[in-house]
């Protein structure tokens, strides 16, 4: 059917993710997805179970818009047992449909046209075009690679910082790279906002995939940061349901009242039996405070399969990914690369270039270890022929 009368886009740059594009192609050519970030293993059946008990105890009618009281004042116990700061439930938690939406809600309630936005590099690819859509301006600072992996450039960031700065949009643990933000990744990103207008949203949604004994560094944590920060973090990431996308953003009253603001006419509210469920499944801590563990397991797995093939490993301090340098197997660009490793390997990765604006090449693509053993052992079988 042909459109005559097609409104100009509002992001003309955009096309089909890579995930999905990735995704679609290891479909096609049956090869293992260890592309897009989910895992092939089901949740606790637990889970399910209290969800679908609720609908059938009736819970099926809208909830409160920012979320079920109930599973709000579970969202802030939990975030005092952890990282030591309150959020009252009723004006400063909100439950959002995943994290994805979080954003998008942040930066329309806080960025205003010409607006400027500081997004540390490689991103994940929501972040520049919501920024777009709220008409601000996105300001990139590339992270740097060394030896010991990714580092944040904050004197970089402090030079980015204007009379237009707005926000900063932080990720730690950091997709795709696996960095973690330290102790010293505060005291220098302290140093930079002290004084200054800017808010920050911090994208927190592998705030409980830390490995080797480091410690998350919520922006919860330390009272300074919290007051002028979103903190964005995801039940889908945490409990293995990401197709359920239901998330929660914490932060102080005003900058919560702003929120939801958008949040109402964005999406209203979030649906009922899965809050509900999630309340009572919240009730046990241990799902939460043992996934470090469990997916250090399978980190360590991979790593060490990975160590027998031509991939140089970079390190993975968090998340469920693991990013490798293919400079010793293959000269291709990144996405090149990936779609021949899919169509020739039988295994599907995503080029990290895909995390940047202007598509920076370093010969690196990112593996979602998310997956059960045998998944991981027949990919590492794969690559090892390589």
């Amino acid at each position: 059917m042909t459109v005559s009368f097609l409104p100009s886009s509002k992001l003309p740059e955009v096309g089909t993710t890579i995930f999905s594009v990735m995704s679609a192609l290891a479909v096609e050519k049956k090869a293992v997805n260890l592309g897009q970030g989910f895992p092939d293993f089901d949740c606790d059946p637990a889970l399910p179970a209290a969800v679908t008990r609720a609908m059938q105890e009736g819970l099926n009618q809208y909830p409160p818009m920012p979320g079920l009281p109930a599973f709000r004042q579970q969202i802030s116990d939990k975030i005092v047992s952890l990282y030591g700061q309150r959020y009252d439930p009723a004006t400063e938690i909100t439950v959002t449909a995943g994290a994805t939406q979080a954003i998008l809600t942040t930066l329309l309630a806080c960025v205003h046209p010409g607006d400027e936005v500081i997004v540390i590099e490689p991103a994940y690819d929501s972040y520049i075009p919501s920024i777009r859509l709220a008409g601000g301006v996105p300001v990139l600072v590339s992270m740097e690679l060394g030896e010991q992996g990714y580092s944040i450039p904050w004197e970089q960031i402090k030079a980015k910082i204007s009379d237009k700065t707005r926000l900063l949009m932080l990720n730690s643990p950091h997709n795709p790279t696996g960095f973690v933000m330290t102790a010293a990744d505060i005291s220098a990103l302290c140093e930079i906002v002290r004084g200054t207008r800017l808010l920050i949203a911090s994208d927190e949604v592998y705030e409980h995939m830390v490995f080797d004994g480091m410690r998350h560094e919520s922006l919860a944590c330390y009272p300074e940061l919290a007051a002028r920060s979103y903190i964005i973090s995801s039940f889908g990431k945490t409990y293995h349901v990401t197709g359920w996308k239901v998330g929660y953003v914490a932060a102080p009253a005003a900058l919560m009242a702003e929120f939801r603001k958008v949040h109402q006419f964005n999406v209203f509210t979030v649906n009922t039996p899965m809050q509900a469920g999630l309340t009572h499944y919240m009730q046990n801590p241990a799902p939460y405070l043992e996934l470090s563990g469990f997916y250090q397991k399978k980190r360590d797995l991979f790593r060490q399969g990975l160590q027998k093939t031509r991939f140089r490993l970079l390190p993975c301090a968090g998340t469920y990914f693991q990013s490798v340098d293919y400079s010793a197997i293959s000269s291709l660009s990144e996405l090149d690369f990936a779609r021949w490793l899919t169509t020739e390997a039988g295994v599907a990765a995503i080029p990290v270039s895909a995390f940047y604006q202007q598509g920076k090449e370093s010969r690196i693509v990112r593996f979602c270890f998310a997956k059960q053993d045998a998944t991981l052992h027949e990919a590492l079988h794969r690559l090892a022929a390589l």
